[in-house]
């Protein structure tokens, strides 16, 4: 994972190495695998430098086709497939070794007036300089030390600002440029680091649990107001149903001031390996 946010924003930088053709590089991690938030994020940077700057991401859908290899250089073409009066549409497809490991469509619009509305901002949260941060929580819950969780996260700041889990603020870990297509990126990126975590706290298992092969299949975000990642950010996590080895969740994004920004839905993989399903847990 990306050792500070200036690493972070070297990670969204992509290379340019032909036509609509863009090459990922990887950051020092422990990790076997590559995290999806990872490829999210480099995806729709290169969806982004496809199209003309004016246009900002309004939704993305994506899949996980293959575990990354994070030894490897990620490979990012993004096919151009329509330019209309208001929107852009873009296919990205993520390669290492000339095989693909993840297919991503991206929508993005001009903006323009229009009716508004959104459902309210939880009120029954910790205010983001209360709350504890996530890597405490999670040492006291997974024993594994609160620095190693620090490592892994330390282009975000995370914290637990309710008391079911469900819910965390989060931004990145200081200053972000002006540019509304990289705090795009780094929202993208953020969207998948706690979000299937939802799915395994009804069965009062912990994302960290070695119990658990946890991986994200698919992936969907939906832009609705103008943001910056850098700063406080309210996701409101929910999983409505876990089944097949599967976990479903869905995830609503809010400022500070209680403005709905985004929306996130996933699946992903929760296959129990050394869990005994009949065992009782805590709710």
């Amino acid at each position: 994972m990306p050792e500070s946010l200036e690493d972070l924003v070297e990670l969204l930088d992509l290379e340019k190495i032909d036509v609509d053709l863009f090459r990922g590089r990887q950051p020092q991690t422990s990790m076997q695998r590559v995290f999806g938030g990872q490829v999210l994020g480099q995806a729709l940077a290169a969806a982004g430098r496809t199209v003309d700057a004016e246009r900002l991401v309004h939704s993305l859908h994506g899949y996980f086709l293959r575990a990354g290899d994070t030894s490897v250089p990620i490979v990012y073409r993004a096919e151009p497939t329509r330019d209309g009066g208001s929107f852009s549409s873009r296919r990205v497809v993520a390669s290492q070794n000339g095989k693909p490991i993840f297919y991503m469509s991206a929508s993005f619009q001009r903006p323009e007036p229009g009716l508004d509305h959104q459902d309210p901002m939880p009120d029954d949260v910790v205010p983001p300089e209360e709350a504890p941060r996530l890597a405490t929580v999670l040492e006291a819950r997974s024993g594994r030390p609160a620095a190693d969780w620090d490592r892994e996260w330390a282009s975000l700041d995370v914290r637990l600002a309710g008391v079911t889990g469900r819910q965390f603020w989060i931004r990145a870990a200081g200053k972000l440029p002006d540019d509304p297509a990289l705090h795009a990126c780094v929202l993208a990126y953020a969207s998948d680091l706690t979000l299937l975590g939802a799915s395994l706290l009804p069965h009062g298992i912990v994302i960290g649990d070695r119990r658990i092969q946890p991986a994200s299949l698919d992936h969907a975000l939906w832009f609705h107001r103008p943001f910056r990642a850098d700063e406080w950010l309210l996701y409101d996590q929910s999983s409505p149903s876990a089944s097949g080895a599967r976990g479903f969740a869905t995830g609503r994004l809010y400022t500070a001031t209680g403005q709905l920004i985004a929306s996130v839905a996933q699946e992903g993989l929760i296959r129990p390996v050394g869990l005994d399903l009949d065992e009782p847990r805590d709710q």
